[in-house]
């Protein structure tokens, strides 16, 4: 994320009408507009080796996949737009954003890495039907996973090397580093 696009606060309400009629994408943060950056391409790499996994396990067991312009509507009214998202919830695909996705993935760059970890680990886990969000390094071979533990109580670990990442949707589902990181 970059600096607010401008000074004046928009409402919910008013930032979906100006993103609807916007040629870029912008981020949404506590009435605050955040223009999103273009990215590398190993970044690209990644986050398409992940939609790809995610949407091939997915259509045989009734979720979906989207990668790098679907946006996430997080409780508060904040609207995020992760590089991957995943849901299962058929009755959650509405044209302008996912209320209830299984899985969020952020690809980290030199310009969000700071938001990614700071910022939206506390805002996704507000949503109730979510089991995963994952931080993907750009730079190396390391995920963050946090995750809902069986108890609901959310926890985190770091992946690294030949790790396989455990998926909460589609069920069973699993990604390893390899898939991840392949030709990037």
């Amino acid at each position: 994320m970059a600096h607010p696009t401008s000074r004046r606060w928009m409402t919910e309400d008013e930032y979906l009408a100006f993103e609807h009629a916007s040629a870029v994408k912008h981020e949404f943060v506590d009435g605050a507009v955040y223009a999103m950056t273009g990215t590398s391409m190993r970044h690209n790499r990644i986050a398409l080796n992940i939609h790809r996994r995610l949407d091939d396990l997915g259509r045989r067991r009734g979720c979906q996949a989207f990668a790098l312009d679907v946006k996430v509507r997080v409780p508060d009214g904040r609207y995020y737009y992760p590089n991957v998202v995943a849901t299962c919830e058929p009755q959650d695909l509405d044209e302008l954003s996912i209320h209830a996705p299984c899985l969020v993935v952020e690809v980290t760059s030199p310009s969000t890495m700071s938001t990614d970890r700071r910022e939206k680990p506390p805002a996704y886990r507000t949503i109730s039907a979510l089991g995963a969000y994952l931080i993907v390094d750009h730079r190396r071979r390391r995920v963050t996973r946090h995750w809902r533990g069986e108890d609901g109580e959310w926890q985190r670990e770091d992946l690294s090397g030949d790790a396989v990442v455990p998926l909460p949707c589609p069920p069973g589902a699993q990604l390893t580093l390899d898939e991840i990181y392949q030709n990037a």
